[in-house]
């Protein structure tokens, strides 16, 4: 029989990871480089009519990957490969994805 203390316990257990995670969700900034490039890889893909799940197979990353770089409450990014990859499809450079001077 579990006694009271025990479920207390465990859901207290629980709600600290809860809050936990809640609090690193909310304090993630993006950085101005990062919105810059987030904004024109949506743009390019606007452009192109194509779904988060074609820029996805570009990057050969799962679609929720991209739905998380969209999102300003999560941590994924692109990276230097991801902006080469997409670069290379749609025949630009790299440094187009990158504003002309520092943010």
């Amino acid at each position: 029989m579990i006694s009271k203390y025990t479920h207390i316990c465990v859901n207290f257990y629980h709600l600290y990871w809860l809050l936990r995670f809640a609090r690193i969700v909310k304090s993630y900034e993006v950085e101005k480089i990062e919105q810059y490039v987030i904004d024109f890889v949506r743009n390019l893909r606007n452009q192109h009519d194509l779904r988060q799940e074609d820029i996805a197979n570009i990057l050969d990353v799962k679609p929720s990957f991209i739905g998380n770089v969209e999102s300003a409450s999560h941590p994924a990014k692109y990276n230097l490969k991801h902006i080469n990859k997409l670069a290379d499809h749609f025949g630009l450079s790299p440094q187009d994805f990158l504003p002309k001077k520092p943010l």
